[in-house]
């Protein structure tokens, strides 16, 4: 069936029979977001949910490399360090919006292609249909630019078995596609060649679809993802990364000899000492908070306080600006982290998000 098509320079909305689809348009930037994406993203899916002949609601990312990379990170190291006063926009306005897709009305299904990172998970992996392929590259890399896991991932990685989200959030290495599913962030692997042909299955569907319906289209293009390497290695996950220390983490996986401990530790040992911290910090109040709100609030008072510390802009500058993969934290290691410094990253110093919640 033809594309009718309401187009925008970085977000394009059609439908494929009663399926809409919000395609993200910025394939040479990896689809990253921005704010005006987010704005096109959340004013798409409200108009769909008060239309009765859509049957679910379809994100995917234009090009072959991936869904989304995340927010558009170079925009904020650059607002921030010009200290405009609107810095923190992007965030404001991208939290809510992984809320508003963990509570959507109909059927939400994220095509999680390639690469998926950062923000890319928030707009994916709390959606009630998460589809990752052969080429699924998924990651929450924050702390190897000096910031922490976000977008809802410290409500997201506590809730994965044993401590492969403590993993996740503090090495921020890629997973693909039977990691993916075994960790919660997705649920079915559908082959990249088969994604048009489901996408057109799903459109097939009646207006007010129900999740089950959805969900049993799915079903009939999925297939195993093949092993899950989280799973294989959960018991020395689990042995090393149930601490709440970084320390203790470090102290542990240096008592292993095995090649994914060994792999594991030479990561850390890369990433921002105080990024460390503080996502270990919020992932162990995310495992004891009621609910996402709780999450994302105190994901954004961190974040913003993060815009004040040196390691962000020296890891986007490392990672993204100068690509020398060489960054230079302040403090350089995890003992000159004290336990004080990290508090005020804690401190609210702002107004709250979601103010009509009660957390």
């Amino acid at each position: 069936m033809p594309d009718t098509a309401n187009h925008t320079d970085e977000i394009l909305l059609n439908r494929i029979g009663s399926a809409a689809i919000i395609r993200l348009n910025r394939p040479k930037a990896l689809n990253s977001l921005n704010l005006s994406m987010v704005r096109t993203m959340k004013a798409a899916m409200e108009q769909f949910a008060g239309d009765p002949d859509i049957s679910c609601v379809i994100l995917k990312g234009e090009g072959e490399r991936g869904l989304c990379a995340g927010g558009d990170i170079r925009v904020i190291h650059e607002m921030g360090r010009t200290r405009d006063a609107e810095m923190t926009r992007f965030w404001r306005e991208e939290f809510p919006l992984n809320y508003a897709i963990s509570h959507y009305g109909k059927p939400y299904v994220a095509l999680m292609d390639g690469i998926v990172m950062g923000g890319g998970v928030g707009v994916a992996s709390h959606g009630k249909h998460r589809i990752v392929t052969e080429r699924t590259k998924l990651a929450m890399p924050e702390t190897g630019i000096g910031y922490v896991p976000d977008v809802g991932a410290t409500w997201l990685l506590p809730r994965a078995p044993g401590e492969t989200g403590t993993w996740m959030g503090l090495t921020g290495e890629m997973i693909g596609a039977a990691d993916a599913i075994y960790a919660d962030l997705a649920d079915v692997c559908v082959p990249s060649e088969r994604l048009d042909a489901l996408v057109e299955a799903l459109g097939e569907l009646k207006g007010g679809a129900s999740d089950e319906q959805v969900r049993a289209v799915m079903d009939r293009f999925a297939v195993v993802p093949g092993e899950s390497q989280l799973q294989a290695n959960r018991d020395l996950i689990s042995r090393c990364f149930g601490f709440d220390t970084v320390e203790e983490i470090v102290e542990a996986l240096n008592k292993e000899d095995d090649a994914f401990a060994v792999k594991t530790r030479e990561v850390i040992a890369k990433r921002s000492p105080t990024s460390l911290k503080l996502a270990l910090r919020l992932l162990r109040l995310g495992r004891g908070s009621s609910s996402l709100v709780e999450c994302l609030e105190r994901e954004f008072t961190v974040a913003s306080e993060l815009l004040h510390n040196h390691d962000f802009y020296e890891g986007v500058r490392a990672a993204v600006i100068d690509k020398d993969r060489n960054p230079k934290w302040r403090p350089l290691t995890l003992e000159e982290v004290g336990e004080a410094e990290l508090e005020k990253y804690l401190a609210v110093r702002h107004p709250v998000l979601f103010a009509d919640h009660r957390l």
